[in-house]
Formats: C-alpha cells, structure tokens, sequence
C-alpha cells in the first residue's frame, strides 16, 4: 500500500540555546515523508524553486519517496526562519517567504489518486479540500492545520474537517477552533464537524486521542536533550500514518499503537536539527524505543490489599 502527503517542501534557517543551521531540508511533507518512509512507500506532492538542491531530491528517492508529485518551477523555493526559546518556552518565525509556495496547486501524478492513506498537511485549508476530491476511495484522511487558517479561513477548514476522519492539532489550535479552554470539550465540539477521532498534539508530554466512543493518552518519550523541535508534529503524524498502513487495518487498537509509534518517532526528530535525527535511523531503532515505552507505562492494576 501506500501514503500519499501533500504539504510544504522548505529550506528553514533555525536557531535554538544548542546551535543554528541555515537553509538546511524542511518542510510539513519533507518530515512527514521521511518518517512514514520507515515504514511503507510515499507518494509526496509539493513544489520547489529551481534553486532547491538536487540533493534534497536525491535523500528522497534513496528513502523510497515517490517524488512525481513534487514540481520543480522557475522561482525560489519556500523560506521559513525562527528560532525557539526553551527557557521561556517561546517559537517565534523571524521570517516567512512563500515564493514559489505562494501560487502551489497541488496536482496528483498518475497512481496517486488511488493512495489509501492521505496525510493533508498544514497548507490552506481550500488546497487540501481540492486534494480530497482527488482521493475519494482513500481509507484514511487526515488533516493538520495551525491558528493561522483557523482565524483566516476558519469556514473552509470547517468544510475540510467534516470531510476528513482525524484531525491532528496541538492544544491551543483545538482551543481556538472550538472556541473552548477545555481541551476535552473543545475535541467533541471539533467530533460533531464530522471526523471520527481528534489528536492533540501535547508536545513535550506527548498526544492525547478523543473519539465518540474513546480516550487514549501517550505521554512522549523521554529524551534528555532537546535540539530542535521543528518537524517533531509532522514526523508523528508519519510513524502514525505509516504504522497503520504497515499494519493493514485501522482499528481502535492499532490507532493506539500508531500514536505511541508517533511518538517515538517524534522523539528522534527533536534530537538534531532538521531531519538529521531522521536520516540513518532504522526500524530496529523504533523497535528498541518502543520496548522501552512499553516498560515506561506498564503498572500493575492488581489492587492492594493492604
């Protein structure tokens, strides 16, 4: 089978208390392809200037990533600079620069269409309901999305959201949608637009699942140095999406173990810059950590009697 990820191709110039890189891989669909590519193959759909390194391209291809769907046009490619303050617990984007980004239309090569996975990353919320026309026999769809299109274009992300089956958003994002402080109430509110599951994305205390029917909470997992948390949501959506369709079904329970493979994955990521925490990590790598999880969380429910 197969994933299919439409989303943002970049080159970010990050600083954080642990050092700076600049114009290094980035990008929503970049950190979601490398991680879903530990798992099965990836139809990726984005755009690039004709600046973009052939490089970048190349580390794709050799991960498995089909890149027909990634547009290479005259212009520069997407520019996102920022830095994050740990102590504070503050992101702040220096600098944005759409250029080629600005006019993207995405545009499915042939096969695409018939991905059964669709990860809709945070672009305009009209760009990915055009991508759902496109995807009608998907099993799957699922959405991401920030505050900016939540204040900018919240009636066509509501038509998006009621067309999707999970939507994946941090806490302050699932807050201001709903327009609700608690979390709890601001997913069910989010549930009646239409998808069957809401994740919210908790950062260092990792993701929290709200169905009709169910809760699941992961915490994240514990790392002792954090990098650079650039791409740690994208790279969870990819263990997850790339752990269900390694596993063939979509079930209450593989869902479960798809958000802790999420979170693993998430966890590599934060740990060097860009997606060099991604580059030469390996299934056995996830297997270990997720031993490991599984001992971190395990308590014996057997009351005492004493």
């Amino acid at each position: 089978m197969s994933v299919l990820v439409v989303g943002s191709v970049a080159l970010d110039t990050v600083e954080t208390p642990f050092g700076s890189v600049t114009e290094v891989l980035g990008g929503s669909a970049v950190y979601f392809a490398a991680a879903t590519s530990l798992y099965t193959k990836v139809n990726l759909v984005g755009v690039v200037g004709t600046d973009f390194p052939a490089e970048h391209i190349r580390f794709l291809a050799e991960r498995g990533v089909d890149t027909r769907g990634l547009a290479v046009v005259e212009g520069q490619t997407f520019r996102w600079v920022g830095c994050y303050d740990y102590e504070q617990n503050i992101t702040q984007t220096l600098d944005t620069r759409l250029n080629v980004f600005a006019d993207f239309h995405p545009t499915l090569p042939p096969g695409y269409e018939g991905s059964e996975l669709v990860f809709l990353a945070n672009i305009d919320p009209d760009l990915q309901y055009e991508v759902l026309s496109q995807v009608s026999g998907a099993r799957l769809r699922v959405v991401d999305t920030m505050n900016f299109w939540i204040r900018g274009k919240g009636e066509s992300l509501s038509r998006t959201i009621s067309a999707v089956d999970i939507v994946i958003m941090d806490e302050s994002e699932v807050r201001l949608l709903a327009r609700s402080q608690n979390v709890i109430a601001a997913a069910k509110s989010i549930l009646e637009m239409g998808p069957r599951a809401v994740i919210i994305k908790r950062g260092e205390y990792g993701a929290l699942m709200v169905s009709d029917t169910d809760y699941f909470v992961a915490p994240a997992y514990p790392v002792a140095q954090v990098k650079d948390p650039t791409g740690a949501g994208d790279s969870f959506a990819g263990g997850l999406l790339g752990y269900l369709d390694q596993a063939k079904e979509i079930t209450p329970q593989a869902l479960r173990k798809a958000i802790v493979h999420g979170t693993i994955v998430a966890s590599f990521t934060i740990a060097d810059f860009s997606i060099d925490g991604l580059r030469s990590l390996r299934r056995a790598d996830i297997a270990h950590r997720y031993r490991e999880f599984k001992r971190f969380t395990h308590f014996d429910d057997k009351e005492s009697t004493s």
